[in-house]
């Protein structure tokens, strides 16, 4: 679409002459050509995003997933086939995958695992393995429900969505589908962690409070939590974000060590029953 834009002033004593512009608009200054965006005399008028960004928001997979999507020619935009990486295309477009695509996401999996103290839920550290090595068919939980059939394939890709300190211990998501590490780990993701959380020191009601809401890491300040005693030396945390070792500085900021921490449930999925170091399917019947 073209669009007709007249600019009424004069710029340094020079009225410059009605442009057509798709997409900007220019004038000249002098001896400068400037070009500004459309949508600045146009509000209406939305900015194009890559055709993989808005697959991502749009939680249909995550970019790297769009991408390789786009180039088996996977992906339609209201209609027509996209074949070429950093397309734009306007945010209320439709896009939608063919047959295959669809097949290609339900047959990624998603994977519980109770990681035990001492492994890394990422990359390798000195002296620490990653928390996906204890992935075997040997350390499948004997009481995983799901029909699924291991194989090797399912290691492809697979990774954490969301941290686990080397020092705690508990329920750790391991996915190939980039869906469910957006809605777990995703900038504007809300789901709950629930944790039980070993202390040693005092504690005042102040300090209660403030773990409750009122403290900030990094020069930010954290999201409302729930926070409170189960016994004489074991706390209860649920928190919707997950900064680097947040509960264990939380805690430092009150006045307490912390000297054991497990994570027993995501969203709606719980860790149960499984035991340390082994693993099980997340089910169809199952969701965050």
């Amino acid at each position: 679409m073209t669009y007709k834009f007249s600019s009424k002033k004069a710029v340094n004593g020079y009225k410059p002459p009605e442009i057509k512009f798709n997409g900007s608009v220019a004038w000249r200054c002098g001896t400068l050509t400037r070009f500004e965006p459309l949508r600045r005399f146009c509000p209406d008028i939305m900015e194009k995003v890559r055709v993989s960004k808005l697959m991502s928001q749009q939680g249909l997979c995550s970019r790297r997933e769009a991408d390789s999507y786009i180039e088996r020619g996977w992906v339609f935009v209201d209609g027509e086939r996209v074949t070429e990486l950093g397309t734009r295309i306007d945010p209320a477009s439709k896009i939608t995958l063919n047959k295959a695509g669809q097949a290609s996401q339900q047959a990624r999996v998603t994977l519980l695992l109770n990681k035990p103290v001492g492994y890394v839920s990422a990359q390798a550290e000195p002296g620490y393995k990653p928390a996906v090595t204890l992935i075997s068919a040997a350390s499948r939980f004997a009481g995983d429900r799901s029909p699924l059939g291991y194989t090797p394939l399912h290691l492809r890709g697979l990774a954490p969505a969301g941290r686990l300190d080397i020092d705690s211990q508990g329920l750790l998501v391991l996915t190939q589908d980039g869906r469910i590490a957006k809605q777990l780990i995703g900038e504007n993701s809300a789901i709950e962690k629930e944790y039980l959380v070993r202390v040693r020191g005092r504690l005042s009601k102040a300090g209660l409070a403030l773990l409750n809401h009122g403290l900030s890491l990094d020069g930010e300040a954290l999201r409302p939590a729930q926070v409170g005693w189960l016994n004489q030396d074991q706390l209860r945390f649920v928190l919707r974000q997950g900064k680097k070792r947040q509960i264990r500085r939380m805690c430092e900021l009150v006045g307490l060590e912390v000297v054991g921490l497990k994570r027993i449930r995501i969203g709606k999925v719980k860790l149960g029953d499984l035991p340390p170091g082994q693993w099980r399917y997340l089910r169809e019947d199952e969701a965050f």
